[in-house]
């Protein structure tokens, strides 16, 4: 239909709008009249399109099939604003009625099956700053097997130690409510001030590892360049922060002491600098390098790697877990030097641990 006007639902019917101007106001599914060209509101030109749209819609696209959809062929698409409170209803219908049940979830020594007595879940998310009064960082944890009871203890496979969840919180727009009790699929957000980070896993006492959280190589690389020098604190706390999120991938080089971002887009640099300015109150700019590509590198032979990295010193960086990282200045001069350095391996993902 015509979305961009935001004056009716259409799915097979017309929804129309209220006085008030709010659709949550009635309840889903509210007021509805048959969508054909043969109602009283059939002139009315926004319904004219929502027909003609429709109709080209239901001619080009295939049927919904629960199934294929279930399989991964298949996506449904709904439209709405959740500021202007249009098709929320709908769309939180749809969840509850489409929605797969929890799947085994990855993992080694073996996956994780939701029907699992103990409780197992990892970090997929975490954000900062949600609440910039307090500073506080949340760690967004899908469970993927147990019932999760407030103020169980769970141990943290990467680190070892054991923690006490006091303050769990369910998340809905806004709005947040301490949760006293959720089960697999549930996505439940902890209050943590970087013990958690994103790919830990946690679990009453075992010892797994959930796999298939990737980092990605960046596609374009710059230098920060701070404007206050004596700020210096206050940015690699917020690269930190805001590399943890996902926003950008922090690099340090092996020679000189600045920092470097890598991001996928454009506009993943114009957020991270109005984040550390809004955030931290730290003003950036970026600068071009002349590199192009980063890769992860690694080798069975240890020698070797140690050798690569000597030689290559100057196009040599870390990433956030001390991880060596190749720079190249473009597709060619990378693949040049795979060619002159066989026993090194490159890899443009990461596993996050």
């Amino acid at each position: 239909g015509a979305s961009a006007l935001m004056q009716g639902l259409a799915d097979g019917y017309f929804v129309l709008p209220n006085t008030i101007n709010d659709y949550l106001a009635a309840g889903p599914f509210a007021k509805v009249e048959d969508l054909s060209r043969d109602n009283e509101f059939a002139m009315d030109p926004v319904i004219m399109a929502s027909l003609e749209n429709l109709e080209l819609a239901r001619a080009g696209f295939p049927e919904f099939d629960h199934e294929i959809y279930l399989a991964g062929h298949l996506t449904p698409v709904i439209f709405g604003s959740a500021l202007k409170s249009v098709s929320v209803p709908e769309m939180l219908v749809a969840l509850g009625t489409w929605a797969p049940e929890p799947r085994p979830q990855p993992a080694e020594p073996q996956p994780i099956q939701p029907a699992d007595p103990k409780v197992s879940g990892f970090v997929f998310k975490v954000q900062a700053n949600m609440d910039a009064n307090h500073r506080d960082r949340i760690a967004f944890v899908r469970l993927s097997s147990g019932t999760f009871k407030r103020g169980m203890r769970l141990k943290n496979v990467r680190s070892g130690k054991d923690m006490a969840v006091s303050n769990p919180m369910f998340f809905f727009g806004h709005d947040r409510e301490l949760a006293d009790e959720a089960v697999a699929g549930d996505i439940v957000g902890i209050p943590n001030h970087g013990t958690l980070s994103v790919g830990d896993t946690l679990t009453e006492g075992a010892t797994i590892k959930v796999t298939g959280i990737p980092n990605f190589a960046p596609e374009i690389i710059r230098r920060v360049r701070l404007a206050d020098p004596m700020k210096a604190k206050q940015l690699a706390k917020a690269l930190s922060d805001l590399a943890e999120e996902g926003v950008a991938q922090i690099f340090r080089r092996m020679i000189g002491a600045d920092y470097i971002v890598g991001v996928v887009g454009q506009l993943q640099l114009e957020v991270l600098q109005a984040r550390i300015l809004k955030e931290y109150n730290v003003p950036i700019t970026f600068e071009s390098l002349n590199f192009e590509m980063a890769r992860w590198v690694g080798s069975e032979d240890k020698k070797e790697l140690e050798r690569f990295i000597s030689t290559l010193k100057m196009e040599m960086a870390e990433d956030k877990d001390s991880d060596p990282v190749y720079l190249a200045q473009s597709q060619w001069w990378l693949q040049r030097t795979q060619r002159d350095w066989p026993k090194i391996a490159f890899f443009a993902t990461k596993e996050r641990h």
